[in-house]
């Protein structure tokens, strides 16, 4: 029920026309755990038409290493950006909900209300 009603709130979105219009002929997923440092593969990373990054890995002062390009940003709530100006104005950011607390933030978010 909770979940229903969560959704009744969210208003009905599609995925944004410049996303829907790439083709995913080569993608990558570039986690969060630090391998990459010291790999200098950031211009490589970059040639990938789709770059999905998960949780919120810093990019800034570790592009050499991980590329600057985001089309997919996927996290948790408790990764989200804290402030709209973290929220790259050409990449899609991906709540990932899982439990109970995640549905009451997503609640909170759609509200405007403070946790």
């Amino acid at each position: 029920d909770k979940l229903k009603d969560l959704l009744e709130l969210l208003p009905e979105h599609d995925l944004p026309e410049d996303l829907k219009s790439k083709h995913c002929k080569r993608c990558v997923v570039v986690g969060s755990g630090g391998i990459l440092h010291g790999s200098e593969l950031g211009h490589l990373l970059n040639q990938f038409d789709i770059v999905i990054r998960l949780n919120d890995a810093p990019v800034e002062g570790y592009t050499d290493h991980v590329g600057n390009k985001t089309t997919i940003r996927m996290t948790y709530p408790e990764g989200a950006p804290l402030s709209e100006h973290e929220y790259p104005p050409a990449s899609l950011f991906v709540a990932v909900l899982f439990k109970s607390v995640d549905f009451n933030w997503l609640q909170a978010m759609v509200k405007n209300e403070t946790l």
